[in-house]
């Protein structure tokens, strides 16, 4: 179960030419006392107790999210942002002298397609089609300030009929787009590629183009030719696990006829197909981890249905298809080039490829960690990020070659007053350590406390909270986030762990998770952590642990099937296998028998199922409206360490879902973690003024 990560991160700007990062697992430096402003002496105070002007407001007010960027058809950037101040409502912005709203304020482009959404909106020339939040129906609106959006599809009296990851049809006047239709079953909704007409202003009910199968993504139409490509697979897959790639042939009345499987349907070759597109050109490239494991930029051959490479390394050339709208790469215009994004030991990569000579030029960027791209004729768009650069989306201008950037700018960032903070952020720093399985290495990002007026007591060792991320099918990265400056910038060790499991290491590091969720993911953590205490980095009597979703199952399982940590925080977590896979939503209503396996791992891994075996204190996060990780999880855990007797909290919030989206309760959150493991295990006071919610058989 992937989860909403916040939009902040970085270090030092780097160049995203440079070789891979050397990686080492020798012992993390010490935290090294910074002068104060002014070169004043720092003050030396119990690790945990600084005072840091990046508060939970800061923090909380920092968090927008990007949902998608597109090109216009005035070579315009429009862009999806997630505002927490207007409870986390996702606006499409339009760039120019100043950035403008595109829709109105009583509409909000976010798709629940899967729970997960993405993929929200599309645009050509100057007319943008989004899926609105309340109901779930698309509209189209032209890109002009003042302009109203119109419906495209039926009011069906609820919000039961969702819509991603479309694009334009210039063949028929048509929107093509994935559907997902809950109105006879909200657990096994009907997915299709349906097509909604554009051409007047009436409302049409959609046409199914392609249907059968469990799941499709990325319906992606030639401009040159009546034909379009798709990816689909079936359960018990996720699409990382393996996929199919088609191309149909479009009718002249519109209906797809002929239907070839480019790759994915040898049983004999193990693959998973992503992010199709069509050269200006009409050639179809996609990306596979065929052969290699890593996912890879490939090309098909149509007169001869074979597939061949265009470009390939040992480097993730995409992402897990959580969210629709993965967009890696992209063609420069009509030119023979592509520029394209991956992702090397834990560390992003820019360039263009040459489809000619399949050489790649390396690009210079500030960005250390890079995601979305559009392209126009000579320039792009990119979404990226830097240990000390939040997430941002810069134009890059490249010569007449195509092999260099000529121009930089930063078009829009999550938090644009960051700069201000920028003495107080603790650089990561990339480990390798070892595993509990022999020769076996695994990676980590570790963030020392840094605060320019104070140093640690030189008897001390700082406390350390290690962050397991959600997914768990994902992958932390090495990016400008404020919620980790809270905790650093207070006097703690952060750790942001990519456990086996974990993208962007290949196949075979994703995949030694498959049949071990439980046992793989708490076990590097807590090899993580002692590998700190044994270099001297964090006091062992204070190593705390915590995690949203799948990460807040990690968390939980480290707090009942291991002794290393003193106290955790589970956000939206999962406690009850069975109780997951009984109100689990179609897309990963599978997803947890490949990692678990059977009915006794079922219950042996199930932290409710031990709670016995719990002996530090837990506070637990929850959105009332989860429909991935019901409440039920939370309250059930919460209930049974109550009985327990150990010191035990529950947060609840009206009207969130899977992730927390206003401002509010994100920096509650926050603060409660903060003021709950200083009172248990800290040995501190906090220096912030916050008032403490009740822990039963505490207080």
């Amino acid at each position: 179960m992937e989860t909403l990560l916040p939009a902040c991160s970085a270090s030092s700007p780097a160049s995203a030419s440079a070789a891979p990062p050397g990686m080492s697992s020798s012992s993390p430096a010490s935290p090294a006392p910074a002068d104060a402003a002014g070169g004043e002496k720092p003050t030396a105070a119990p690790y945990g107790s600084w005072r840091s002007p990046i508060t939970a407001d800061v923090v909380s007010g920092a968090d927008k999210r990007l949902g998608g960027i597109a090109l216009a058809g005035d070579g315009r950037l429009l862009w999806i942002e997630g505002r927490p101040e207007e409870k986390g409502r996702m606006v499409i912005v339009k760039e120019g002298d100043k950035p403008v709203d595109v829709i109105p304020q009583e509409f909000a482009a976010r798709t629940l397609v899967q729970e997960y959404g993405g993929g929200a909106f599309a645009v050509q020339d100057n007319t943008v089609v989004f899926s609105n939040y309340k109901d779930q129906r698309l509209y189209k609106q032209p890109t002009e300030i003042g302009s109203l959006p119109v419906p495209l599809t039926p009011d069906y009296g609820a919000p039961d009929v969702s819509y991603a990851g479309g694009v334009f049809d210039p063949h028929f006047s048509r929107y093509v787009t994935l559907m997902e239709d809950r109105r006879t079953s909200n657990l096994n909704p009907a997915t299709t590629i349906a097509c909604i007409n554009i051409s007047g202003g009436d409302i049409h009910e959609p046409k199914v183009l392609v249907s059968g199968n469990d799941f499709y993504a990325s319906p992606r139409i030639d401009q040159n030719k009546k034909r379009m490509a798709w990816i689909e697979w079936g359960h018990p897959n996720m699409p990382w696990d393996k996929s199919e790639l088609w191309v149909g042939y479009f009718s002249e009345s519109g209906e797809l006829t002929k239907r070839i499987c480019v790759a994915g349907g040898n049983p004999m070759l193990v693959e998973s197909l992503a992010e199709p597109k069509w050269s200006p050109k009409g050639e179809l490239f996609f990306i596979t981890d065929r052969e290699s494991g890593f996912w890879n930029i490939y090309k098909w051959v149509e007169h001869s249905n074979e597939v061949v490479p265009a470009y390939t390394l040992d480097a993730e050339f995409t992402r897990p298809l959580w969210l629709f709208g993965n967009s890696s790469y992209a063609f420069l215009g009509k030119s023979n080039h592509i520029i394209l994004t991956y992702r090397q030991l834990g560390r992003s990569y820019l360039g263009v490829l040459d489809c000619d000579s399949g050489s790649v030029s390396l690009l210079d960027t500030p960005f250390s960690d890079l995601s979305n791209v559009v392209a126009g004729n000579d320039y792009f768009y990119i979404e990226g990020a830097s240990a000390s650069v939040p997430m941002s989306i810069a134009k890059v201008t490249l010569d007449k070659n195509k092999t260099k950037s000529i121009s930089f700018s930063i078009v829009w960032s999550s938090s644009p007053d960051v700069v201000q903070y920028r003495p107080f952020f603790s650089t990561p720093e990339f480990i390798e350590f070892p595993t509990s399985s022999p020769g076996q290495m695994a990676y980590a990002y570790f963030y020392p406390p840094l605060n320019p007026m104070f140093q640690g007591l030189p008897d001390e060792k700082p406390p350390l909270l290690v962050k397991t991320h959600g997914g768990p099918t994902a992958e932390t990265r090495e990016i400008l986030d404020l919620s980790v400056q809270y905790w650093t910038s207070r006097g703690w060790a952060f750790l942001d762990v990519n456990y086996g499991g974990s993208t962007g290491y290949g196949r075979e590091y994703r995949e030694r998770l498959l049949g071990k969720w439980g046992i793989v993911d708490v076990d590097d953590c807590c090899s993580c952590a002692r590998f700190l205490v044994e270099s001297g980095s964090v006091d062992e009597q204070r190593l705390c642990i915590t995690g949203r979703s799948a990460g807040g199952y990690t968390t939980l399982a480290s707090l009942a099937f291991r002794d290393t940590f003193k106290a955790g925080a589970s956000l939206y977590g999962i406690g009850d296998f069975s109780l997951m896979r009984a109100d689990s939503q179609k897309y990963d209503s599978h997803y947890i028998d490949n990692l678990v396996g059977d009915e006794r791992a079922y219950y042996e891994r199930s932290p409710i199922n031990f709670v016995n075996k719990f002996t530090c204190p837990v506070i637990l996060f929850q959105g009332l409206d989860d429909k991935v990780v019901p409440p039920n999880q939370a309250r059930k855990i919460y209930q049974a360490l109550k009985e327990r007797g150990l010191p035990v909290a529950l947060v609840e919030y009206e009207g969130e879902q899977h992730g927390f989206r206003k401002a509010e309760n994100i920096k509650f959150t926050l603060e409660q973690q903060m003021v709950f493991f200083a009172r248990l295990v800290g040995k501190f006071e906090v220096a912030d003024d916050i008032t403490p919610i009740k822990i039963e058989n505490f207080d």
